[in-house]
């Protein structure tokens, strides 16, 4: 998590929201991805740091399947993120901070609930929960001030 911090924070600098996420094998802990939000600099609103990663993962493995993953993020993913999660069938999600506005896991949709989800990730959440809200806070109050 701390690398997705890392990444969020670079997200910061390059005045996007603040979300980082790291692609982890399961079995190695080898990080085989990181990024952090790139929809501004990309002009792409799917540029999300879980969609990132979990692109160039599959590029790596020249699959749409990816299930010996664990992907952590800063921010609870949205609808769109958490489906591709599913899709990419991604063994577990670790979530920093929970989304009550705009998540898809654990709020609003909560896309694994479904009965049409067919692949449901071990979820943990929490993990180092107030460093990950930190950053989103201090961008969004540094936004209000301007």
């Amino acid at each position: 998590m701390r690398l997705a911090l890392e990444e969020a924070n670079a997200a910061a600098d390059r005045d996007e929201v603040p979300i980082g996420a790291v692609l982890v094998h399961s079995e190695t802990g080898e990080v085989v991805s990181r990024a952090g939000n790139r929809t501004r600099e990309l002009s792409d609103p799917s540029a999300h740091a879980e969609m990132l990663v979990i692109r160039d993962a599959c590029q790596k493995n020249g699959a749409q399947r990816i299930p010996g993953y664990d992907l952590y993020v800063t921010l609870e993913p949205c609808t769109m993120c958490a489906a591709t999660i599913s899709f990419a069938r991604i063994n577990r999600v670790v979530i920093g901070a929970d989304d009550p506005k705009g998540g898809g896991i654990l709020h609003g949709s909560k896309f694994y609930e479904q009965r049409t989800c067919h692949w449901r990730p071990a979820i943990t959440q929490g993990l180092l929960q107030q460093e990950c809200g930190a950053i989103l806070k201090q961008f969004f109050q540094s936004k209000r001030t301007k």
